[in-house]
């Protein structure tokens, strides 16, 4: 029997990162403030490590879709592995030529397109999904902020998010 509901367990389990970093913060806060010396400045140390772990567990909260979605997700060392119910692929990190994410879909995709290799669909509510947060924010050139505002903005279309090598005209903007 569990104290907590499932419903606030997971709504918990999805910030966890940003309340790890609210509780970094706030024990370097006391610290700081508190005795002078050495600890004074490990406490000014933890209030900025605290700082960016907020920023980063807020960001993937807003990544994570939950789970229960069709199929399952691995990444292992640069591969993003997909195993559906009716399709699957692999996709090397490095030779990702594309990322689209695709809304239209029900429910919404990532879209992974590599050279030589069939199109690479993922549903963003994959089980094991939230792992592609990384991959996806190590690309060069990606914005993780536009990633996220596209995750929740409900588009229309499939969208661009990230590209290697550009094929439009240098007056098309990506975004």
């Amino acid at each position: 029997m569990s104290l907590i509901r499932p419903a606030a367990r997971e709504a918990l389990w999805r910030w966890r990162e940003g309340l790890a970093g609210v509780g970094v913060l706030v024990l370097g806060a006391s610290w700081a403030l508190g005795p002078r010396g050495l600890l004074g400045w490990a406490g000014w140390a933890l209030v900025i490590i605290g700082a960016v772990l907020i920023v980063v567990g807020i960001q993937r909260a807003r990544f994570r879709a939950g789970g229960g979605g069709p199929g399952v997700v691995q990444v292992v060392e640069g591969q993003i592995t997909y195993f559906g119910p009716l399709s699957g692929g692999a996709v090397a990190t490095r030779a990702l030529e594309r990322l689209t994410l695709d809304p239209t879909a029900k429910p919404a995709h990532w879209v992974l397109d590599q050279p030589g290799q069939p199109t690479l669909y993922i549903p963003v509510n994959a089980e094991g999904s939230d792992a592609l947060f990384d991959v996806f924010s190590s690309l060069p050139g990606l914005r993780t902020e536009r990633m996220l505002s596209e995750l929740r903005g409900g588009a229309k279309h499939p969208v661009v998010i990230w590209e290697r090598h550009s094929q439009r005209p240098p007056s098309h903007r990506l975004h």
